[in-house]
């Protein structure tokens, strides 16, 4: 594989521009509406909830990775379960609080994640990563202090009041202004040193698109959901299936291999699965808000019960946000560039 793409080029074009552009396009031709339910079950369960139980075949259907780092892999869950019911028990607001900066970590962590594998793929210096990284942080933190700067907006990241307001509106405006400042930096000394790397381009452009679009210029909650959630999952998805593909080559899964062995569909079906069992858990027993998919009813739940079971129905969620930021360290896993197809066996 050539080392300017993560993928090939046809599947990094698609899975990072052609997701942003497309979901730009798509936010920008439905009305401005809250989210219908048609795009919250395929933007939200079959791609966001479905790409976090992606993790289970990077980590827990395959004993292999589990003995390598037990300690990481069981105590991750164990401490995201412990905090969660701490802050649940404290209050639901700090618990949701808390959640949602640490998601947006996450989704600014996952960006600056590809362009360094893209940045290592392409041998660039140690200046043009830490370019490469401010460009991504740049790209995704200045909409985000905008946001803070604006708000209310039509949207929050899970529920209203998650996010702490009272930012003046210029510091979302120097925000904004350094945040071009430093693409436009990007772009020249891409230029000028005749380092250009379409890949990284792509990725840069994809990023700033779906977060500048999905938060400055977003006018509901729709084209919120649409724009940020498609960019997130989407290349993870790729990412998963690439890597589990070749695991399963190697008799990693075991019996679960099966799931692999009919492709596309059935790593889909799968996932797609799990996300609708937590999401009907949800609704069931916390929402109520989508009886069309789930059914209606169930148990009304007192303070300390939500309290236990608020942080489990999220531990998937917080366990990928955990371990996101340790599974895909190469240097930590020498099989790894292997696996993603990076390295020849034998290499």
């Amino acid at each position: 594989m050539s080392p300017r793409w993560l993928f090939s080029p046809g599947l990094d074009v698609a899975a990072f521009a052609g997701t942003a552009v497309l979901s730009f396009l798509l936010a920008q031709a439905l009305p401005q509406i809250d989210t219908p339910p048609w795009a919250w079950l395929l933007f939200v369960v079959f791609i966001d909830v479905a790409h976090v139980w992606s993790t289970v075949f990077r980590v827990y259907l395959d004993r292999e990775e589990l003995r390598r780092r037990p300690l990481l892999y069981a105590g991750a869950p164990l401490v995201a379960y412990g905090l969660g019911v701490a802050l649940h028990a404290s209050s639901s607001e700090l618990f949701w609080r808390v959640l949602a900066y640490v998601a947006v970590w996450h989704f600014i962590r996952q960006q600056v994640g590809w362009m360094v594998l893209y940045g290592r793929r392409a041998k660039s210096s140690p200046l043009e990563l830490h370019l490469d990284r401010a460009a991504i942080f740049a790209a995704t933190l200045g909409p985000v202090v905008w946001w803070h700067a604006h708000l209310p907006r039509a949207f929050w990241w899970f529920r209203e009041g998650d996010f702490v307001g009272g930012l003046p509106a210029w510091v979302g405006t120097l925000a904004l202004d350094l945040h071009f400042a430093v693409l436009t930096l990007w772009v020249v000394q891409a230029v000028g040193w005749r380092r250009f790397h379409l890949g990284k381009a792509l990725l840069l452009f994809a990023t700033w698109l779906s977060w500048f679009g999905g938060i400055v210029l977003a006018q509901s909650d729709l084209a919120f959901t649409v724009m940020n959630i498609a960019l997130h999952g989407v290349p993870y998805l790729v990412l998963l299936y690439t890597y589990a593909r070749r695991r399963d080559a190697e008799q990693g899964y075991g019996a679960w291999g099966l799931v692999l062995r009919a492709g596309v569909p059935g790593f889909l079906l799968l996932l797609w699965g799990l996300a609708y069992l937590e999401e009907f858990a949800w609704d069931r027993l916390v929402w109520r808000d989508h009886p069309m998919f789930f059914g209606a009813g169930g148990p009304e739940l007192d303070g300390v019960l939500l309290a236990l079971l608020v942080p489990l129905l999220s531990l998937p969620q917080t366990t990928h946000y955990l371990l996101d930021g340790f599974v895909w360290r190469t240097r930590d896993d020498p099989q790894l560039p292997v696996r993603l197809g990076w390295k020849s066996p034998g290499a």
